[in-house]
């Protein structure tokens, strides 16, 4: 199975910090954000790793290369200096990702999540990791009812981690543009198609200066991934 790695998103929120350098390169314990997920990938078994990128994108081609020096093999979706949006950047990714199943990351969150676990999941359309709503997005996203299914609305909300498994029938027959991921993902849940679980362990959204030095100041990782 083929991972992605949402790397295109122009970091608002981080700047000044994003005014030169693109956010997934930003350092966290000695190493960019994106080479700790990459890490954790090719732990688990992920190593041929799709890449999207925008704004100084070609930044993170040079630093990252062609991925052997991670065990990985790595590939870019160049989506131009304005980025696609999520689902957007995965149709324009699609190419590059087989025709089946894979796996999707953000490249701005920090997580122990263990990816091997996902290997062996049977999917529909989605599969999605659900996370205890953070303080800055009180209101979560979805819900999940005890046979597993993701609904729109619940009495527990909770927050999609940006860890997703996607068939590719998600995305059948739509074009090239900037498309968001959660209106495709939202009609998917209507028709049943998407199953998600729920992940109580360490996640964090890392969207703003604060929440970089947070992560900094917990030493994370902490175990380098020996578990994953």
């Amino acid at each position: 199975m083929k991972a992605m790695i949402l790397a295109a998103g122009r970091g608002e929120r981080m700047r000044p910090l994003t005014d030169h350098t693109p956010k997934p390169l930003l350092q966290v314990s000695g190493q960019a954000l994106i080479e700790h997920t990459i890490n954790q990938l090719v732990s688990a078994g992920f190593t041929d790793i799709v890449i999207n990128h925008a704004h100084l994108g070609q930044q993170i081609v040079d630093y990252l290369g062609d991925g052997q020096r991670y065990g990985a093999n790595i590939h870019y979706s160049a989506e131009g200096e304005l980025g696609l949006e999520t689902a957007g950047g995965i149709i324009n990714a699609l190419p590059l990702l087989g025709e089946s199943v894979f796996l999707v990351v953000n490249a701005d969150i920090a997580t122990d999540f263990s990816y091997a676990q996902l290997k062996e999941q049977a999917i529909d359309l989605a599969h999605l990791v659900l996370i205890d709503n953070p303080d800055h997005h009180p209101q979560g996203d979805f819900g999940l009812d005890e046979l597993g299914q993701v609904c729109e609305l619940s009495s527990k909300q909770l927050t999609f981690s940006g860890i997703g498994l996607y068939h590719t029938d998600l995305f059948k027959d739509l074009s090239a543009g900037s498309r968001k991921l959660g209106l495709l993902l939202r009609t998917a849940i209507r028709s049943g198609q998407v199953t998600g679980q729920y992940y109580s362990g360490f996640w964090m959204d890392i969207g703003t200066p604060e929440r970089l030095q947070a992560l900094e100041a917990l030493n994370w990782p902490r175990n380098k991934f020996g578990s994953m």
